[in-house]
C-alpha cells in the first residue's frame, strides 16, 4: 500500500455572526473563537524534491502566508455577516474557505485534502476532497 504524507496546520481567529430567523440562540449576534485546520497533500502525493523545501509537502511558512492572506486577515475580529453573501453557518464558512484555499494552494503544488472548522471546543464541521 502506497503511503501518502499529509500536512496539517491550525489557525485561530475570532469572529462574530448571527443567523437570521434561526430558531435558537444563534439568531442574535454572538462570537466564536474559531479553530481552523487545513490539511494538504502534494498534487503528486510525494514530497518536494530539491531546493530549500526539499522533503516537505509545503513549507509551513508558505502555507501560513496563503491562509493568513486569503482567509484569516479577512475575517479575524470581523462580523461575518458583513463579509459573506451567504448564511454564515459553520458549514457554509468551511465550504467557502475550502474553495478559496483549493484555488490558491494549487499554485503551490498542493491539494486541499480537508478543512475542519471548530466553532466551539466540542463542535466542528469538515469539508473533504473527493
Amino acid at each position: 500500500m502506497a503511503k501518502v504524507i499529509k500536512l496539517t496546520k491550525i489557525f485561530m481567529f475570532d469572529s462574530a455572526h448571527f443567523l437570521p430567523e434561526h430558531k435558537g440562540k444563534c439568531s442574535a449576534m454572538h462570537g466564536h473563537s474559531y479553530k481552523l485546520e487545513v490539511t494538504v497533500v502534494r498534487t503528486n502525493k510525494l514530497l518536494i524534491s530539491g531546493g530549500s523545501s526539499d522533503g516537505m509537502v509545503i513549507d509551513f511558512y508558505d502555507l501560513n502566508a496563503v491562509v493568513t492572506e486569503e482567509v484569516i486577515s479577512k475575517i479575524d475580529h470581523k462580523v461575518l455577516n458583513d463579509i459573506y453573501p451567504f448564511r454564515t453557518t459553520a458549514e457554509n464558512i468551511a465550504n467557502h474557505i475550502f474553495d478559496v484555499l483549493a484555488e490558491k494552494l494549487l499554485l503551490h503544488g498542493v491539494i486541499v485534502e480537508r478543512i475542519r472548522l471548530w466553532e466551539t471546543p466540542d463542535a466542528c464541521v469538515e469539508v473533504c476532497n473527493g
